[in-house]
């Protein structure tokens, strides 16, 4: 899995889970906050929500065309220096009147910036160190290890989210509005651990830093990309502009993990949970997992004795971690924001599973195209959506009471198992899996060589795109039955996929 892979892939990989464990631990309970700091109904909250991601992922666009004009490495870092300021700003407890909410909104538009500038761009650079020949074979399997790392960072985001608030509610003092501040003082710690390991292991990528003076250097690592006609260049940036399309409707539906989802996390699921259940919210639990299967590709792929041994000795380890933390009888109080954790499992757990598959069907020659896994992952989003509609029939609307002082409170209405959820993600991570490593490969792929960091951040627009019609979730909720809310989701899934389709011919072309 990890063989045959350039060095610096694992250099930007890091650098990226660090500013990544921030960025979702600020993000795993900030709807949360916007509503109890606040006091906003779930629908303005959800507008405030969705306009933060369309602008992280709207700014790419803009630090992609900058990138290609002044370089990636030197974007990168002005990225990362910019993110700190804004979430600098978001980790002052100002209160919840009409100042701290303009500081609050400034604060949100560094972030945005920022990540614009930082995000895009080391992704540019990552799919750059493909270009050597030696590693053309590879790209794929790179871009799926990136993918990766990031959730790698985004795994512990939930429970260090959740740990630092009640750390300062319960030890420090501060109420529990204002201790939302410390969850997001998390992400300036993890920019400074990020861009320490950027500039450690610089030397491993600088080749594909870019820049008006480095572009005259000739480097022995860096292969010349064939310069394309008109007629190609222009059939490669719709073939890019058809997948970003259908790839807004992903992100419209994938990320009601943080809005929607989370509503339902909190208002509508058992806010407690038992044995074998409850060891699935402790973070650790399922690290133990991840060694587990790591350690069983290990065994099964080792060429020695003393790999099999090795991985052997991780497994009944891990195994013998899991049984030391049963508690039957034990039972464990679960907060809505948690359920974030599962996704960046799953994709942490599974990655090495995917690329097993697809490595497989590639040896036989049937490994599908990156447009065709994108469509098949559009559908296995629209299954998850359905397994949300059919599992709501019969729910309550959801509820708001007025609070002490004054705001709206949502009101827990019901116990739905966790497990639904747990599987939701689950199966929203498969399509995950499928789409979005591909996209990021299939764009530094097919992106014609002059316009990289605009098709690149053409790709993150799409996104942005999406991430703002996240805010259909938080207009339906409270207004429509939940399961017609899944509902829209499941549509325009399935719509996507059988556009997907339809366009797939002209897609594979310039595959």
């Amino acid at each position: 899995m990890f063989e045959g892979q350039p060095k610096g892939l694992f250099a930007l990989a890091l650098a990226n889970t660090g500013e990544r464990f921030g960025y979702y631990t600020m993000l795993a309970v900030f709807a949360l906050f916007l509503r109890a700091n606040y006091g906003l109904s779930p629908a303005l909250a959800g507008t405030i929500y969705s306009a933060f991601l369309m602008l992280v992922y709207f700014f790419p666009l803009i630090g992609g065309i900058m990138a290609d004009k002044f370089g990636f490495g030197k974007m990168v870092t002005t990225g990362i220096m910019i993110m700190f300021a804004g979430y600098l700003l978001l980790s002052v407890p100002l209160g919840g009147d009409t100042t701290a909410l303009v500081v609050m909104l400034a604060a949100l538009l560094l972030i945005g910036f920022g990540t614009g500038l930082f995000k895009g761009n080391l992704q540019v650079m990552v799919g750059d160190l493909y270009n050597d020949p030696k590693y053309k074979d590879k790209r794929d399997s790179g871009f799926s290890i990136f993918y990766m790392a990031i959730n790698i960072g985004a795994l512990f985001a939930p429970t260090a989210a959740i740990r630092i608030k009640e750390y300062a509610e319960t030890v420090l003092g501060y109420s529990s509005n204002d201790a939302y501040h410390f969850s997001f003082a998390v992400a300036c710690a993890s920019l400074i651990l990020s861009i320490a390991i950027y500039y450690v292991f610089r030397s491993t990528f600088r080749h594909t830093e870019g820049g008006a003076k480095k572009a005259a250097v000739k480097d022995d690592t860096t292969t010349a990309e064939p310069e394309l006609s008109k007629e190609e260049t222009k059939q490669r940036i719709v073939a890019l502009c058809l997948v970003f399309a259908v790839v807004i409707f992903f992100w419209m539906a994938f990320h009601q993990n943080g809005l929607s989802l989370t509503y339902f996390a909190d208002e509508f699921t058992a806010q407690s949970a038992e044995g074998l259940q409850a060891m699935c919210f402790n973070v650790w639990n399922l690290v133990a997992v991840i060694f587990i299967v790591y350690a069983l590709f290990s065994l099964f792929q080792s060429k020695t004795g003393k790999g099999k041994a090795i991985s052997a000795i991780v497994i009944c380890m891990a195994l013998a971690f899991l049984c030391l933390q049963y508690d039957a009888d034990g039972s464990i109080t679960v907060s809505a924001p948690i359920f974030q954790q599962f996704n960046p499992f799953y994709v942490v757990a599974l990655t090495p599973v995917s690329m097993a598959i697809f490595g497989a069907l590639a040896a036989k020659g049937k490994e599908p195209s990156a447009p065709r896994k994108i469509a098949y992952g559009m559908i296995v989003a629209a299954v998850a959506y359905a397994l949300m509609a059919f599992s709501s029939f019969g729910l309550p609307m959801p509820q708001t009471e007025i609070g002490p002082d004054g705001n709206p409170v949502a009101v827990h209405v019901a116990d739905v198992t966790p497990n639904l959820l747990i599987m939701v993600y689950l199966v929203l991570t498969f399509g995950e899996l499928l789409l979005s490593p591909m996209g990021i490969s299939f764009v530094s792929k097919v992106a014609p060589p002059k316009y990289k960091g605009m098709m690149m951040g053409g790709w993150f627009v799409a996104t942005a795109i999406g991430n703002q019609l996240v805010v259909v979730g938080g207009l339906l909720w409270g207004a429509v039955p939940l399961w017609i809310c899944w509902s829209v989701f499941l549509g325009v899934c399935l719509v996507a996929a059988i556009f997907m389709f339809a366009m797939m011919k002209r897609l594979e072309k310039v595959c």
